[in-house]
């Protein structure tokens, strides 16, 4: 029997009115602004009307590094959601905007698979409420208005080879790295190198996503530096006046949205900053409101726990004042044999050996997160072809390491398949045996902060980086930003810089190749090794797939 694809099956949904979604956790319909019929936004009013309320536990979701076989970490906290409103707690989960990047490219959508997704799955995959679109609006507003000054007498004295803002686009179009602007005479500007990035990398997404309401947006997006003078001095955002207007083209899009999982439970999803290049988590309004209105919130951090969920100890959970409860780390079978050194169309066939040589990346993980002080489980999201002795193995393996691993089968048979794990969650939870603490002070200098993170998540020996990107670390800290956290831009694939090294390696370097500094966001962007903040697109890219059915359905997006 053919397996339902993902968006068959989301098409085949039961979906229930937004309102009904809304009052399984108190919020009245007058609070919800509704994008149709089966999404809406949360309104600010209603946010504030909920602040005293107790906050409820907190579980992160996050992986081992990602393989090709594919790790289900969206699919698994939409599981796990699904298996704790099951149980009986009152539960919602808050996961990212997808970006129409990789949508267009190769990784596919962010929505979930099988019986454990989020719906609408084709809209949340494509142009959703708007959001990166407002967002991309206000970053190139802000970059028409720093040209535009520069033309009309640049009195702000901008030394225009020093201009650090980028444009952005929420496409993967690698042409647009390195661009030329201004150029056809003297009429359109004074010509300079410019270039794009991919808006989920934008400084204006992760201040969405950090920022607590409005007016701290507002702030933060004055905080912007812009560009630099020629006697090195900052120039801001705000001297450009750009930040009002910038809050305005946001004043929606700051607002979390709520959609339903397949099995009609609450899921905020909301904003999408990237793991690899950005850090990673969905809005703190979106989980801190979570928080306020359900007795679980599970969210979930980009990529393998190397990237987003030490962004999101180190970041968000610094910048929020949060606290995990547990966390969960999904891992696959196929990709133990792929770590294991197993070529992707082999790996159907058991070999044990082979799963048993690649759990070391696993246990790398495992080791990470409980340096945070917070308990972790493992939940082995299963596949039909896995093996009953390929499973023990990885059980056996993650029980040396005192930690648990529990099979889940959400993928085929939604909360049914994560109730084991759920109960597990919960025992943990109530236990209150976490005892979370981030990896650095906030005053340890930054190029200690960007090597503690390499020789502990990565386990490298050094962090190698010229004079130049020391200095200029230097001077922040001379400058008052020396308190920032770190926000690494590095490969998801590897605990390493190279995306071929599987497994857990040790001895390798970290290579900085660059600094940026996310003034408004409050942190240091570090880009190591060859990370792109602007991808492109694969040879066959999804985008040649995805049409209208004769049923006039959409078909191809995964």
């Amino acid at each position: 029997m053919a397996h339902k694809t993902d968006i068959e099956i989301a098409r085949a949904a039961n979906k229930k009115p937004i309102q009904e979604i809304g009052a399984k956790l108190d919020i009245p319909s007058e609070a919800l602004l509704p994008f149709g019929h089966d999404k809406a936004k949360i309104s600010a009013d209603f946010i504030n009307s909920v602040q005293k309320n107790k906050d409820g536990k907190l579980i992160l979701v996050t992986a081992i590094n990602p393989t090709p076989a594919g790790e289900g970490k969206t699919t698994t906290t939409v599981g796990l959601g699904d298996g704790l409103n099951a149980i009986g707690k009152k539960t919602a989960i808050c996961i990212r905007e997808a970006s129409l990047g990789p949508c267009f490219g190769m990784k596919g959508g962010a929505a979930g698979g099988g019986y454990a997704q989020v719906i609408p799955m084709e809209d949340m995959n494509l142009h959703f409420t708007g959001d990166f679109h407002a967002i991309t609006s206000a970053h190139n507003l802000l970059s028409a208005m720093i040209d535009n000054h520069v033309y009309w007498g640049n009195s702000l004295q901008i030394d225009t080879r020093r201009i650090v803002w980028r444009r952005v686009l929420d496409m993967n179009d690698r042409a647009l790295r390195q661009i030329t602007t201004s150029l056809g005479g003297v009429t359109n500007g004074y010509p300079r190198e410019a270039g794009f990035d991919i808006t989920v990398a934008s400084e204006v997404m992760a201040i969405l996503c950090l920022a607590k309401d409005i007016d701290d947006l507002q702030s933060r997006l004055g905080d912007i530096i812009i560009a630099y003078r020629r006697d090195l001095s900052p120039v801001y955002c705000r001297d450009l006046k750009a930040d009002g207007a910038m809050t305005v083209l946001l004043k929606d899009a700051v607002q979390p949205n709520l959609v339903q999982t397949l099995e009609n439970n609450p899921a905020f999803v909301h904003g999408g900053p990237f793991a690899n290049i950005a850090h990673g988590c969905n809005s703190i309004v979106a989980t801190t409101t979570a928080l306020k209105l359900a007795d679980y919130v599970v969210t979930e951090a980009g990529f393998g726990a190397d990237l987003g969920a030490e962004k999101f100890m180190n970041i968000k959970c610094r910048k929020a004042g949060l606290a995990p409860d547990a966390v969960v780390i999904v891992a696959t079978v196929r990709a133990m044999k792929m770590n294991g050194g197993v070529a992707k169309e082999n790996l159907d066939a058991e070999d044990v050996a082979a799963v048993e040589r690649g759990c070391s990346n696993l246990g790398r993980h495992i080791e990470n997160i409980k340096s945070f002080g917070v308990p972790a489980v493992v939940a082995i999201n299963h596949f039909v072809k896995d093996t009953d002795a390929e499973v023990a193995v990885v059980k056996k393996y993650v029980e040396s390491l005192g930690s648990e691993a529990i099979l889940c089968k959400h993928w085929a048979d939604g909360s049914k398949g994560t109730e084991d794990l759920a109960k597990r969650i919960v025992e943990i939870a109530e236990s209150g045996a976490s005892q979370f603490a981030p990896l650095y002070a906030d005053d340890m200098p930054l190029f200690e902060k960007i090597e503690t993170i390499a020789s502990r998540i990565y386990r490298a020996d050094e962090v190698l980086a010229d004079q130049k990107i020391r200095d200029q670390l230097r001077q922040w800290e001379e400058a008052g930003y020396g308190n920032l956290p770190i926000c690494m831009a590095k490969t998801q694939y590897s605990f390493s810089t190279d995306p071929n090294l599987r497994g857990a390696p040790t001895g390798h370097s970290v290579p900085v190749r660059e600094v940026r500094l996310s003034a408004g966001a409050g942190f240091i962007v570090v880009i190591t090794g060859a990370i792109m903040t602007m991808p492109g697109l694969p040879r066959e890219p999804a985008a040649e797939v995805i049409r209208f059915n004769k049923a006039g359905e959409i078909e191809g997006l995964f």
